[in-house]
């Protein structure tokens, strides 16, 4: 059995085909979700200062500004809540183009209604049921909660940077290289020339060294990252 969702259920569906947003929304609505629907991205960024969902589900392909510039736009106003796009098509260059973006996962169309609860599931209820913890030094990871814990304070994360930084804390002090960082986080070999980690390398040190601490971190130049201290 499902576990029931958060209190906070707001989900924000930005979606031009009327069709697929009323099929969207109404398995949101059965799964337990407060599903708030429109059609484009300047009613969405309207829509995410009135409702401050905690997911935001897009379709690349908007009508007038497009999905891809939509989910860049809220990364750049500072929004961290997980994205989840709806595309069509499943290439390599689509899919490091959807997380260059900003947005944390995908979900390929046609739609299916199973397989979409279930990625939402993913982001929104966390294993209540695990209770482990990563430590390095004085960083916690909690697995149970997704949050980062550094010299007391509590780093919410969104779900790429928690599986990132599960990663790094599960290899410490070993180098690892870009293309193994993409294929265990992100899930596809390393193709061509992508700034997806240099993005999400940037997010986990503004959380986690955010009060001037001590670099984490470290950058392998031609190489990848390592968790050390320096």
């Amino acid at each position: 059995m499902n576990a029931a969702p958060p209190d906070n259920t707001c989900v924000l569906v930005v979606e031009t085909d009327e069709v697929l947003a009323r099929h969207v929304s109404a398995d949101l609505k059965e799964a337990g979700y407060d599903a708030q629907i429109v059609q484009d991205a300047a009613s969405g960024l309207r829509r995410m200062a009135e409702t401050q969902p905690l997911l935001v589900v897009v379709d690349r392909m908007l009508a007038g500004e497009s999905g891809l510039s939509f989910c860049n736009r809220l990364r750049s106003n500072g929004v961290r809540v997980p994205i989840l796009m709806l595309m069509a098509r499943d290439t390599v260059e689509d899919r490091v183009a959807c997380l260059e973006a900003g947005a944390d996962d995908y979900f390929l169309k046609p739609y299916r209604t199973e397989e979409f609860l279930k990625l939402v599931r993913l982001y929104l209820q966390p294993d209540a049921q695990s209770s482990e913890k990563l430590r390095f030094g004085d960083l916690v990871l909690d697995l149970s909660t997704r949050r980062a814990i550094r010299n007391g304070r509590t780093i919410d994360l969104t779900m790429k940077e928690f599986e990132l930084l599960k990663y790094l804390m599960e290899h410490p002090r070993e180098v690892l290289a870009r293309e193994q960082i993409l294929e265990n986080v992100w899930g596809y070999d390393f193709v061509g020339e992508s700034n997806v980690i240099e993005v999400y390398i940037r997010y986990l040190r503004l959380k986690i060294e955010d009060e001037g601490e001590k670099r984490l971190i470290q950058t392998v130049r031609g190489v990848g990252y390592v968790l050390r201290e320096a």
